[in-house]
């Protein structure tokens, strides 16, 4: 064979064998180094996908391509005919928290149910208009005092809280002076306040992740910040318009949610702090069926702040909610571990959830009952009806009661209470960290064409163990890891890590109002989405939330961003390809006319 090569070199016989031949080669090396070129790197929950090391990543990443919209039939058909969703409020539409259909058919509202979530049967394919006059938000931190009107142009809280200092209009921007109904002297003092009740409550230490029920405007969350806490601050979507919208404009963590007759989207265990300053819930209600749920998401020796005129009032009607709290809560076994007034008037009672079981054991009354124990590899707590009973509390492998997670800034990165102990976990969970580490910084950080300064909040949809969030600690940003209802349950582990996070269906609407994230990251969720729901009907809520001049990550497989692109391309994002793995799509302020 090589003679033959090299006489026909020598004496240039048959120049059509010898260019086909050479051709040959040429596709033989080039398919090589495509195939080469494409390997994927995912570690643990992205299905289908086995992990690879990250040599390829040690050098610079090289210049990006723009996506090529050609490819199988669906590709060929990019310009999809989009239009405008119509009626007075589709600026701020939210599908599942609006479906005005069917809350009308409800047959009670006693419970909240018209807050809670009744999604479409068909999700909307239509864009939702920006505000007029809308510009791009404030940067952090500036953003924490102060919003421009015209994005979020809603007066009524305005006029509503105007003696309590929540909001107040100022020109062209709406201002946050750290005021609220229980916050007379400001938040700061406040927070101070609470610490100095009960000295155990060390902010940013101790206590790192917190829950605000009803948070109004989340003022009491956007000050903690400066202390350390992340804090989830929610309220519903009611009359006094935007709370949550309000919140997340400034930069501050936050969603749309209620308690009424369903389940928080959140974790058992998983908060260090619960605090409720004149919230309008019902603790008592349905036997203390609210206070239950306040129970299942916190963890063992957590706290519950609640700060709310039956504390300090004596009149007839604050007098018997006292009475149903004080029934209530020796029936789940919670012990007052403070109770003061504040120089101000305001009254304040520390709650804290028991360390050992002990006391469920020993009750006259087996009422509540404790929870069966469930199957912890699923999530429990996506449309599930508030329980009548307590969860038990978490024991490790050897039957011992997990511990309190490490002191902030260590518990980020040690292994979480929450975390199995065999040791295929372990090295699971290490190796997960050390991907996403060498990943984010060799990649997402300076790789990728990301304009991080503009970057405030941000969106993990595939979170994992919260990985990703993890390597952005030390940038102004916060994270809210989503963990999908079909993949494991790792929300407690990520709120052991110090983080914060939700479950979610991505097929259907997010509870959240629109333009509230910068930055969406999804890794290897589309591959497994697609075998439930239309992609499309993914990208147009993914338009919803993001906000104009935000950016989608996705990190897939080349068949995904092949269906990607087109349609993102079709909504006037620009859309460049990394590595032929790294998808980033930049969303601009286009809209299809009216």
């Amino acid at each position: 064979m090589a003679i033959w090569v090299e006489r026909l070199f020598r004496e240039r016989k048959c120049p059509f064998i010898f260019t086909l031949l050479l051709f040959l080669i040429c596709v033989t090396i080039l398919t090589f180094t495509r195939n080469a070129t494409s390997t994927l790197d995912p570690i643990g929950f992205y299905p289908d996908v086995k992990p690879q090391p990250l040599a390829h990543f040690s050098s610079p990443p090289p210049k990006p391509q723009r996506l090529p919209l050609k490819g199988e039939p669906f590709l060929d058909d990019a310009s999809i005919d989009w239009k405008l969703c119509k009626g007075p409020l589709a600026v701020d539409y939210i599908p599942c928290l609006d479906n005005f259909k069917a809350i009308k058919s409800l047959r009670s509202r006693r419970h909240m149910e018209h807050r809670e979530r009744h999604c479409p049967h068909s999700p909307p394919h239509c864009l939702l208009p920006l505000p007029r006059a809308y510009k791009v938000p404030l940067l952090w931190p500036k953003s924490r005092d102060m919003i421009w009107y015209d994005n979020v142009p809603h007066p009524k809280l305005v006029e509503y809280k105007k003696e309590q200092n929540w909001v107040v209009k100022s020109g062209d921007y709406l201002v946050f002076p750290g005021g609220g109904t229980q916050f007379k002297e400001g938040v700061n003092h406040y927070t101070e306040f609470i610490q100095k009740t009960l000295p155990a409550i060390q902010w940013g230490k101790n206590i790192r992740v917190v829950l605000d029920v009803g948070c109004g405007v989340a003022s009491f969350g956007g000050y903690l910040l400066d202390k350390n806490v992340i804090t989830m601050s929610f309220a519903p979507k009611d009359e006094h318009e935007a709370q949550i919208q309000f919140a997340l404009e400034r930069g501050i963590p936050a969603t749309l949610s209620v308690i009424g007759t369903q389940k928080l989207t959140f974790p058992d265990n998983g908060f260090d702090l619960i605090h409720c300053a004149r919230c309008r819930v019902h603790w008592d209600a349905d036997g203390g069926k609210p206070l239950f749920e306040l129970n299942r998401v916190l963890r063992p020796g957590g706290f519950f702040a609640w700060s709310a005129t039956p504390v300090y009032r004596d009149d007839e009607r604050d007098r018997k909610v006292w009475n149903a709290m004080v029934t209530v809560t020796k029936a789940m076994c919670w012990t007052v571990v403070a109770k003061t007034l504040d120089s101000s008037g305001i009254g304040l009672v520390i709650y804290q959830k028991p360390t050992s079981s002990s006391c469920y054991h020993e009750r006259k009354e087996n009422k509540p009952p404790l929870c069966e124990d469930s199957d912890k590899k699923s999530i429990s707590s996506w449309y599930a009806r508030l329980s009548g009973c307590l969860i038990p509390l978490p024991v490790d492998g050897e039957g011992n009661l997990q511990s309190w997670p490490m002191s902030w800034p260590q518990r980020l990165t040690g292994i979480p209470p929450s975390l199995s102990s065999e040791s295929e976990a372990t090295e699971k969970f290490l190796n997960d960290t050390k991907h996403w580490s060498e990943l984010v910084s060799e990649v997402y950080r300076d790789g990728l064409s990301i304009n991080w300064s503009s970057v405030r909040n941000v969106m993990d949809m595939n979170a994992g163990y919260g990985g990703f969030g993890t390597t952005l600690i030390d940038l102004p940003v916060w994270v809210m890891n989503v963990v999908p209802i079909d993949m494991p349950d790792t929300l407690t582990t990520i709120f052991d890590r110090g983080l914060i996070g939700i479950y979610h269906d991505w097929c259907e609407s997010l509870s959240t109002y629109p333009r509230t994230y910068d930055l969406l990251h999804a890794s290897f969720l589309f591959k497994h989405l697609q075998q439930r729901c239309d992609i499309v009907d993914v990208v147009v809520e993914i338009d919803r939330i993001l906000r104009p001049d935000g950016y989608l990550v996705v990190q897939d497989t080349m068949e995904i961003m092949n269906k990607l692109g087109p349609v993102l391309h079709s909504l006037h994002w620009s859309v460049t390809l990394y590595q032929n793995q790294f998808l980033v799509g930049k969303k601009t302020l286009w809209r299809p006319k009216p």
